[in-house]
């Protein structure tokens, strides 16, 4: 499965960064496929190893925080690996032409 996420903890100020950091801290250290950007992180895995991750990661943002906003994508397709980079490379293969 595909999970892309995005955390921030509430209450604790308008900069999140060493928040945001830290979950994706616990994202690197999980050793699964993953990717950050500016808006989410996406993990790739099976169910059980990834939502125990983004649990973590909640967590881990959440530290000094009442309060955590969690928005959550799931594709979840049995059987289906490398879904992080064969989805971007066939659209990739689409803009080309082909």
């Amino acid at each position: 499965m595909l999970v892309a996420f995005s955390v921030s903890p509430m209450g604790v100020g308008e900069s999140v960064g060493a928040a945001v950091a830290e979950a994706v801290r616990v994202v690197r250290e999980s050793g699964l496929p993953n990717h950050t950007d500016a808006m989410f992180t996406t993990i790739e895995g099976e169910w059980d190893e990834v939502m125990d991750v983004v649990k973590r990661a909640v967590e881990a943002a959440g530290v000094g925080a009442g309060r955590v906003s969690l928005v959550l994508k799931a594709d979840i397709r049995p059987g289906v690996t490398d879904g992080m980079t064969s989805k971007v490379a066939t659209v990739e293969r689409h803009l080309a032409g082909d």
